[in-house]
């Protein structure tokens, strides 16, 4: 009888449980949440159902009342609005975590509700609007909200009542600029304060020295100014001190010896001076970064007696003096970059001791004696940069053949001996770079082997012998300098299968032989040299179809009649030293008899082609003749002078240009002028762009003026043309595979002609929203997304001085016959000046829906404007959509719609364009994460090109394949080249 009645016991204590007053509500509580979000992962709420105790949800956890303390849905594809005037019901709420989600929306004033909270982890979502005010959570110990979009000003009074906070993590947050908070410094047991990226302003208060229970301080990239003060050497718990991209100056304080605790320490990119004397006592220390500031003196001697340190930066100073000759030899060492200082000595020899370095980058000082042999056996090494010093002896041979290096470079030293059949072993180098020094002997036959080369630099050094007659199995290379060597023998015709070869200088060796005419079928061979050997017989009419900025065949022994299509006045020197060559062209070499090189079929062709030639000349006359416009109504340009500047080995003369600038050859309009499309005799194909210099040109129909100057060009140009000169030089010196190539500017006094490279594809715009456009499949979308990405980062990170273009926008990316892009419109591009304020332009320029929002607030714009533009060029890309489509709404573009798209999964798929197929759905939804950085309101928490390009790279379809080619410049810009070693927040 008693079991009877107990067996329903356990049902009827559910039931209980589930149906009291209180136990319902939470149930209720948690029932909405669930119905609020949703997530990719069916297993998040799989168990949330209303048959299922509360405490029993995924990520729930209750005390041993039954209440609700914890809720924790932290990483789980989350998306939707957080109803946090629901959840602050639960009276018992402990703990909430919903970090790393894509949760949107506004975080509401239901917050404060939670007064019971200790644990708030909102961080990594993309919430709209500003932090509610939370005076009411008292109890709070831990609160992090870092990388959630949030913008206004954060309520720094609201933490006057959390005095038992321990955890703070706001950075990476569009907030109002504001000074440090003065809040903050009554939070003594704080022990991790996160503050990165979040526009903190003015400098770092002395009282910051009262939070002596800090283990984490982060303040870097924001606008602080000022002095490290004294007192941060109180916080003597101290693991972490990040200080990087502000504008701190002076000195190292007095007393940061005192932080015996820090092992990572990252003050880079400051303006920071003096010497590293104080950090001698900071034997604890990892990671050290300090790179790009002012500081001078010698590395302390005591670094070599660091014991735990593993990553040491100090690029781009003054400091002098020899690196000690212990570092690195204690622990498993990883990376050291000391480049661009006035460094003396030797490089230490055992940083490679336990077997774990990765990179050395030594470049640009004043090191002396041999590269140390330990390094030989280094297999873990990927970067050995050591170019720009003095260093003598020999390479030590195991370092040729390290099987992880990408990239050698030991130019510019004063090296001997050979490269060693080792260099077969190297599997993985992409990159060599040991000109200018005294290497010597045979080029081994095992750099055929090296399948991954891209670029090999042997120039001005000893070599000898023949070169490897297997070089053609370098289908990657692409740029081949065996100048000022003494090399011998013929030239391989193997070298014809460099498919990528775009730049080839043998100049100044003894080859001989004749010119393989396989060299004439490199599609994408660009600069050729083969001056000063003893090269014979005739020039190869397969040359006749390269496409050449630079030709040299000067000073050999060459033979026979210069091809036609060769014997043009851009290449009028690359001849000469050949007496043997003649000519029916060029009259400083003799002129071809009959029979020199000509067959009887070419002759007959060449009559041909003179007739058809007369002929369409006498119907173009008669063409001419009959439809010509009045010469009253319009000057021909002729009647002009013009000025030429060259940037290019032009193939085409003035008047060539000049003679297409007409009606029927425009392909493009735009406020500034006309674009036009000009066919040289030669067959190539450029584009012509043409500028008024004054307001006074026509803007229709691309008429000249009836009215206009004939005078030549004198020495009181306006402002306005100078300006445009010196801009037009500067832009020339642009050489980039993603940037438009400019030939050469033809300026008038009233106007101006651009002489650019045609594209045959047009614009994105173009192929994305025209009547041209094709269906760009999402690998083409990606790779134009990554090239443009490639120019833009050049501009802003690899020239001299950084170029803001200042209208990025689809029709400004230009697609080649393989779809390759090329960044152009420079019209409203604007040099950075040296002594400009913040790297900073003051003049309105862009197009309507690529323009960043900080226009509206002020003209003062730098690279991150162009950074927004492009964001919205990656939107485009992904959404098949215009930047303004009237579906938008009124005054709303691309960005405010994509970001109106963000509340479901379903949502986000939905704006991918339905051209592009489901399996890729996934990686556009990456790109698309990349372009909503990009497009983020404030600037500074935009990023950079450099790490745009990072992240497009990262983002990769799994399916492509392909070899990533990092240009070295010469001088400082190598040091850009460099790694950042930086932890992630």
């Amino acid at each position: 009888m008693s079991v009877a009645y107990l067996a329903p016991l356990p049902l009827l204590l559910c039931f209980l449980y589930l149906f009291s007053p209180a136990r319902s509500d939470q149930l209720r509580t948690l029932l909405d949440l669930s119905g609020a979000l949703q997530s990719a992962s069916p297993d998040v709420f799989s168990s949330w159902t209303p048959t299922t105790p509360a405490c029993n949800f995924t990520g729930v956890a209750c005390d041993a009342a039954g209440s609700v303390v914890s809720i924790d849905l932290s990483s789980q594809q989350l998306t939707g609005v957080l109803p946090l005037d629901s959840i602050c019901t639960l009276p018992s709420l402990e703990r909430l975590a919903f970090g790393g989600n894509s949760l949107h929306g506004p975080i509401s004033n239901g917050l404060n509700n939670c007064v019971k909270l200790q644990y708030v982890d909102l961080g990594n979502n993309f919430f709209a609007g500003a932090f509610p005010e939370i005076p009411a959570l008292a109890e709070l110990r831990y609160l992090s909200v870092n990388g959630s979009n949030l913008n206004g000003t954060f309520p720094w009074g609201s933490l006057k009542n959390t005095t038992n906070l321990v955890y703070l993590s706001v950075g990476d947050n569009p907030f109002d600029g504001t000074p440090f908070p003065v809040e903050v410094l009554d939070l003594h047991e704080l022990e991790w304060l996160y503050m990165a990226n979040c526009n903190i302003r003015g400098e770092i208060p002395r009282g910051i020295g009262r939070l002596n229970k800090l283990i984490n301080l982060e303040l870097s990239t924001n606008n602080i100014t000022g002095e490290i003060p004294a007192e941060i050497g109180n916080l003597t718990n101290l693991w972490q001190l990040e200080l990087y991209e502000n504008g701190l100056t002076g000195k190292l304080p007095v007393g940061l010896r005192n932080l015996t605790k820090l092992e990572n320490f990252d003050a880079s990119q400051n303006n920071l001076e003096g010497d590293l004397s104080e950090l001698r006592f900071l034997r604890n220390l990892v990671t050290l970064q300090l790179f790009m500031n002012n500081f001078q003196g010698q590395i302390p001697a005591e670094f070599g007696e660091f014991e735990r340190l593993v990553n040491l930066s100090l690029y781009t100073n003054r400091l002098t003096g020899p690196v000690p000759e212990k570092l690195g030899s204690w622990a498993e060492f990883d990376y050291i970059d000391v480049s661009d200082n006035l460094l003396t000595g030797s490089i230490p020899p055992d940083m490679c001791k336990r077997g774990t370095m990765s990179e050395l980058l030594m470049l640009q000082n004043r090191l002396t004696g041999e590269i140390p042999a330990t390094y030989a056996n280094c297999s873990t090494l990927t970067r050995f940069r050591v170019s720009n010093n003095s260093l003598s002896g020999a390479v030590p041979g195991g370092i040729w053949g390290l099987p992880n290096l990408n990239i050698i470079d030991v130019a510019m030293n004063q090296l001997d001996g050979p490269i060693t059949s080792d260099i077969g072993n190297a599997k993985s180098l992409g990159q060599l770079f040991i000109h200018k020094n005294r290497l010597s002997r045979d080029l081994p036959e095992e750099i055929s082997k090296v399948k991954s080369l891209v670029a090999i630099d042997l120039s001005d050094n000893q070599f000898s012998g023949r070169i490897p007659s297997k070089i053609g199995d370098l289908k990657h290379l692409s740029r081949l300098h065996m100048q000022n060597n003494m090399f011998s023998g013929s030239i391989p015709d193997s070298l014809g299968s460099c498919d990528s070869l775009s730049d080839l200088d043998v100049a100044n060796n003894s080859l001989s032989g004749k010119i393989p005419p396989s060299l004439g079928s490199i599609p994408v061979l660009n600069s050729f040299d083969l001056s000063d050997n003893h090269l014979s017989g005739q020039i190869p009419s397969s040359l006749s179809s390269l496409k050449l900025s630079f030709l040299d065949l000067s000073n050999n022994q060459l033979t026979g009649q210069i091809p036609l299509s060769l014997s043009i006045e851009a290449y009028n020197g690359s001849f000469s030293g050949n007496p043997g060559l003649c000519s029916s062209t060029i009259t400083s070499f003799r002129r071809c008899s009959p029979e020199t090189g000509v067959s009887k079929d070419i002759r007959t062709l060449i009559i041909c082609l003179v007739v058809v030639v007369v002929l369409l000349s006498l119907s173009l006359a008669c063409y001419v003749r009959v439809y010509k416009r009045e010469k009253d109504q319009e000057r021909s340009l002729k009647e002009e002078s013009w000025d030429v500047k060259s940037f290019q080995v032009l193939t085409f003369t003035e008047d060539e240009i000049l003679d297409a600038i007409k009606e029927e050859n425009v392909i493009g309009k735009g406020a500034s002028g006309n674009v036009y499309r000009v066919v040289l005799n030669n067959g190539i194909e450029l584009a012509v762009k043409h500028i008024w210099n004054t307001d006074s040109g026509s803007s229709s129909g691309g008429g000249w003026r009836k009215s206009r100057t004939t005078s030549p060009m004198l020495g009181k140009r306006s402002e306005k043309s100078r300006e445009f000169d010196a801009e037009v030089e500067t832009l020339s010196s642009i050489r980039h595979v993603n940037v438009v190539k400019l030939y050469c500017s033809i300026t008038s006094e009233d106007s101006s002609l651009l002489v650019y490279e045609h594209m045959p594809n047009g614009s994105l715009w173009d192929q994305l929203h025209t009547c041209r456009k094709t269906e760009l499949d999402w690998e083409t979308r990606y790779e134009i997304a990554v090239g443009a990405a490639r120019g833009l980062e050049y501009l802003h990170h690899g020239c001299e001085r950084p170029v803001i273009h200042r209208d990025v926008k689809s029709s400004n990316i230009l697609l080649d016959e393989f779809l390759k892009p090329r960044i152009a419109d420079f019209g409203l591009a604007k040099i950075v000046q040296a002594n400009s304020s913040k790297d900073s332009t003051h003049v309105i320029a862009g197009t309507h829906g690529y323009i960043a929002p900080e226009y509206g607030y002020t003209y003062k714009v730098n690279e991150k404007s162009d950074v927004y533009s492009f964001g919205v060029v990656l939107m485009e890309l992904v959404t098949g959509k215009r930047p303004i489509e009237p579906e938008y709404g009124e005054n709303r573009d691309i960005v405010n719609w994509v970001s109106s798209k963000l509340k479901t999964r379903q949502d986000v798929f939905g704006i991918v364009d339905s051209r592009i197929p489901d399996p890729f759905k996934e990686e556009t939804i990456n790109v698309l994460r990349i372009a909503i950085l990009c497009t983020t309101k404030l600037p500074n928490l935009r990023p950079s090109m450099r790490s745009v390009v990072q992240m497009l790279e990262d983002a990769e379809p799994c399916n492509l394949v392909r070899v990533v080619v990092e240009k070295d410049g010469d001088g400082k810009a190598e040091v850009t080249d460099s790694k950042k070693i930086k932890p992630e927040p």
